[in-house]
């Protein structure tokens, strides 16, 4: 049988039902998909390629999902650091955004994000940012899979004038990506404190109709908790559920603060959480309860946030942190272990961002997207047990190749399908625009 392209390694990690960990196996791939997963003494025998390619002392997993991005403001990484978020927002990053984003900036931030995420095997980004159309732009020239947020928010910006304007340009994006074979969609109000709940029932109901998922910011800090209690008499996750949003297209971004009824009431919902472990730190937000979540039976996916809270967009980083988080939290070695952190950051977030019939898992008939790391670095040596090597010890360095839908995008470590230099050269000239203007915004 032909195919166009074998791929060897010492080691595949399917993230399949049973979570196995297959020995000297082989990945074969046709148009973009893939068509076997071997043994490969069998894929020799059996499989004539037009390109092999030889990956020894290698693991393929499937491309990690970073399910919460902010991915242009990449421009604001460390510009504003050390503060609380309501302070960090107000005061530094709102201001900052008021006066420089603009379809160029969007365009660069996001070839700067993702070469960063290619680069740390990352294969798809749900997105949540202005001028979501020159972002879905930038991916589909990158090969790089995305879900793009079709953003709302009540206040006026450079992007749209109110509720009505964001989603009127949501819905134009959404229809100029219907179909496309990397780019899909999401509803994306900000947050309940940023939108409305008449534009919020709005989302509801053309995400029923047109059957997409919602991302938005949810329960992130006290703040947030005890200004809705003073305002609205209950807590954002309930106003929510009192106007049907909490669904299966939900996907609430943090979570960090929830009692235990919320918890079953997500559970019995099918809605989503999207756990961002750093952000949450670096912020000082809270602790997402991922254990009492999982064990409750709801989904939870992995994402970073924006560079600008984090400050970076290695999801292997990610992995370990939100793995060495639960354990802390819950008081209980045993919680989250790799296998299921790895979960998080793949077949979990598919199914969240409604994907996970394409990708999200390294079976036949799914996008081939593919992420090769070389275990046989210092940092995972020795090697006993390689799930645990990847969420405990591996660096992004160590990502060597990746494809998407079979296209390789990092060959050998280094990205194919963005001019760096360029690209560097004006992100650059942007450090020193908004360095410019620090002492305007009151940046430190």
């Amino acid at each position: 049988m032909h195919v166009e392209l074998l791929i060897h390694a010492d080691w595949i990690i399917p993230v399949d039902a049973d979570n196995r960990t297959l020995v000297n196996h082989s990945l074969a791939i046709n148009d973009g998909r893939i068509i076997a997963v071997l043994p490969r003494q069998d894929a020799v025998a059996q499989l004539n390629a037009a390109t092999v390619v030889e990956l020894p002392g290698h693991v393929l997993i499937p491309g990690l999902i970073n399910a919460h991005t902010h991915a242009a403001m990449s421009l604001l990484r460390g510009l504003a650091d050390d503060l609380p978020l309501m302070t960090w927002l107000n005061q530094h990053i709102w201001p900052a955004e008021q006066r420089w984003v603009d379809p160029s900036f969007v365009a660069d931030g996001t070839q700067l994000a993702i070469a960063e995420m290619l680069r740390g095997g990352v294969t798809c980004f749900n997105d949540m940012y202005f001028f979501p159309e020159i972002t879905a732009q930038v991916a589909a020239e990158a090969g790089m899979r995305l879900v793009a947020g079709m953003i709302v928010v009540d206040f006026p910006t450079r992007y749209a004038a109110d509720a009505d304007c964001y989603l009127q340009r949501g819905l134009e994006l959404h229809e100029q990506y219907r179909g496309h074979s990397l780019v899909t969609t999401a509803f994306a109000p900000h947050s309940p404190y940023t939108v409305s709940d008449t534009a919020l029932m709005r989302v509801r109901d053309l995400a029923n109709k047109l059957d997409v998922p919602i991302h938005i910011h949810l329960h992130e800090t006290s703040d947030e908790i005890t200004q809705a209690l003073k305002t609205q008499g209950k807590r954002p996750l309930a106003c929510l559920d009192q106007m049907g949003l909490l669904n299966p297209h939900l996907m609430a971004v943090h979570m960090t603060q929830l009692d235990d009824h919320e918890i079953v009431r997500l559970a019995a919902t099918g809605a989503h959480v999207i756990h961002c472990p750093e952000s949450n730190l670096k912020l000082a937000s809270g602790f997402c309860p991922v254990m009492k979540l999982q064990r409750a039976g709801v989904n939870v996916a992995l994402g970073t946030d924006g560079a600008a809270s984090n400050n970076d967009l290695n999801m292997l980083g990610e992995l370990r942190t939100a793995a060495l988080l639960a354990k802390g939290v819950s008081g209980d070695a045993a919680a989250l272990p790799a296998p299921q952190a790895l979960r998080m950051a793949t077949i979990n977030a598919a199914q969240a961002l409604g994907i996970s019939a394409n990708t999200g898992s390294l079976e036949i008939s799914k996008a081939a997207d593919v992420v090769a790391i070389d275990l046989r670095d210092p940092h995972t040596q020795p090697l006993y047990h390689p799930s645990s090597q990847l969420v405990y010890a591996a660096s992004s360095h160590q990502v060597r190749q990746v494809w998407i839908n079979g296209r390789q995008v990092v060959r050998d470590g280094a990205v194919t399908t963005l001019a760096m230099d360029s690209l560097l050269t004006r992100v650059q000239a942007w450090q020193e625009k908004i360095a410019a203007g620090d002492e305007a915004l009151s940046i430190e």
